[in-house]
């Protein structure tokens, strides 16, 4: 197909990747918030003397207020577009950020954290959804995979602050960690509004023209942004041979009406199947224990057997390094060999360290007495090589899978589900790991996520087809028993291709 169009494999759209960029920039605020937490929480523990529950409840309750606002994110996206979402995302990020460096005490930190997380619902839905739709078909699994690497960067940088912040006096120093992420919102802010709106959200506003304009400053050549604009028509029940500058978008398509009801209510069989794939691989994505791994690392780090604070930072750091180092390389493979493969070998590949994580740990609480320096060696090995797992596969491919595999008017709405399934996993585990550790040892939590870890993989085998490669309206058909043009129908878009008026 993408020869077909007229696509060059060898070449990569600049103006493309830099949009993808910026739109991803906005993911670092994420991750550098989600970072920073884990080594603040150790002084914030001892500023506001507040409890082992007090610190879950401040580390999950920001996924609590992502989930609604990774709901609220799809329909406003749908409304006002997909660039100016990030921007109210960038606004939200600020007033968070600046409640919390702020903080005198512990119900202002928190109030600043819930704010902080609708911001994060908001980013965690749009970027990888912006990215996807002005991305072409070779180069999609690259540029969807940036805000997951923009996040794991976000995190070595919160890592970085905690490091260099924690030498700084007790009450100043956790404030400044959370502080500083204000700044870069108020840059992308102003930044993001250089970038052009997603073409295939103009074209179900019915803004055809600046539509074909945008896909022509994205595409590889013009023959393959004339075929993007065809398949792109088709999708959203417009006359491929329509020529009008502009035209009204029907009820149906506009501003994501009705999409609610073909996505819960009264899905097709092959929205049913796209809609679990997503929330499957969103599940598993927190399911398999990287929030336990990256939020509470200084905790395991100490119960392997590291206890100065220095060093437990600068161990974490290596956590946010390996992190990074790792998604950078799953980018440039994931159109190289495919998400399917990358996906699987990841899964397996945490199953294995999981366990390997669990035996370590468990063999140092059976001999609490004695310090033993291989099982202090092994669990760090073992905690990034789970890491480095983690972000060659499951952790990028969960956002480029999810975010390409929606049909054009549901994606938003789609992918936002998706989203709070994510951020209702991501505080299970984060406001939930202390307390499970506590039940059934430190290395029976992990044994469990090694668990979790083989079911994904039997679900990633069965249930979840390859889309390297395919254009956004090609993978429409990948969950149809039906793979002829009665596809459209079938997925919920409209088959009547003479909407031009």
């Amino acid at each position: 197909m993408a020869e077909a169009c007229g696509e060059n494999k060898t070449s990569f759209n600049k103006y493309a990747l830099l949009c993808a960029v910026i739109a991803s920039i906005i993911s670092i605020i994420f991750g550098y918030d989600t970072g920073v937490m884990s080594g603040a929480m150790i002084f914030i523990k001892e500023d506001l003397k507040i409890s082992d529950v007090q610190v879950e409840v401040l580390a999950g309750i920001l996924n609590i207020c992502a989930l609604v606002g990774s709901l609220a994110a799809g329909r406003t996206s749908d409304y006002i577009g997909r660039r100016y979402t990030i921007v109210l995302a960038s606004v939200i990020f600020l007033i968070g950020g600046v409640l919390m460096g702020y903080a005198p005490n512990y119900a202002i930190l928190m109030t600043g954290r819930c704010i902080a997380g609708v911001g994060v619902g908001f980013a965690l839905m749009i970027a990888p959804v912006y990215s996807a739709e002005i991305s072409s078909p070779s180069n999609r699994g690259f540029l969807t995979s940036l805000p997951e690497l923009c996040i794991s960067f976000g995190i070595l940088l919160g890592y970085t602050s905690n490091y260099f912040f924690g030498k700084l006096a007790l009450r100043l120093g956790w404030r400044m960690m959370l502080g500083v992420a204000a700044i870069p919102s108020v840059v992308l802010a102003f930044g993001i509004l250089k970038m052009p709106e997603s073409p295939r959200w103009l074209v179900l506003e019915g803004r055809l023209k600046e539509a074909s304009e945008i896909l022509s400053l994205i595409s590889n050549s013009e023959e393959e942004a004339k075929s993007r604009f065809h398949d792109i028509k088709v999708a959203a029940g417009i006359d491929p041979h329509c020529t009008l500058e502009v035209i009204k978008p029907t009820n149906n398509t506009h501003h994501g009406q009705g999409v609610w009801k073909e996505l819960i209510i009264s899905p097709t069989p092959t929205v049913r199947r796209i809609l679990i794939a997503a929330i499957g691989i969103h599940f598993f994505e927190h399911a398999t224990g990287i929030e336990a791994v990256v939020l509470y690392s200084p905790r395991i780090f100490k119960k392997a057997g590291v206890v100065t604070k220095s060093k437990l930072l600068l161990a974490t750091v290596g956590v946010g390094i390996t992190k990074t180092a790792f998604i950078l390389i799953a980018t440039f493979f994931l159109d190289i060999f495919g998400r399917r493969r990358l996906l699987l070998t990841s899964t397996g590949g945490l199953a294995v360290s999981l366990t390997g994580l669990g035996f370590a740990l468990t063999m140092v609480e059976l001999k609490p007495d004695e310090k033993l320096l291989w099982a202090l060696c092994l669990s760090i090995v073992f905690t990034y090589t789970y890491v480095a797992f983690f972000s060659i596969g499951l952790g990028p491919i969960t956002w480029v899978y999810s975010s390409e595999i929606f049909p054009l008017r549901l994606r938003a709405q789609g992918a936002s589900i998706g989203v709070a399934v994510n951020r209702l996993m991501n505080a299970v585990v984060s406001m939930s790991f202390i307390s499970i550790y506590k039940a059934i040892t430190i290395g029976g939590a992990f044994f469990m996520f090694a668990g979790v870890a083989l079911v994904a993989w039997c679900f990633f085998f069965f249930l979840l087809p390859e889309t390297k490669g395919k254009t956004l309206e090609e993978i429409e058909t990948l969950f149809s028993n039906n793979t002829t043009k009665h596809d459209n129908q079938v997925l919920g878009i409209q088959t009547t291709s003479n909407i031009c008026a």
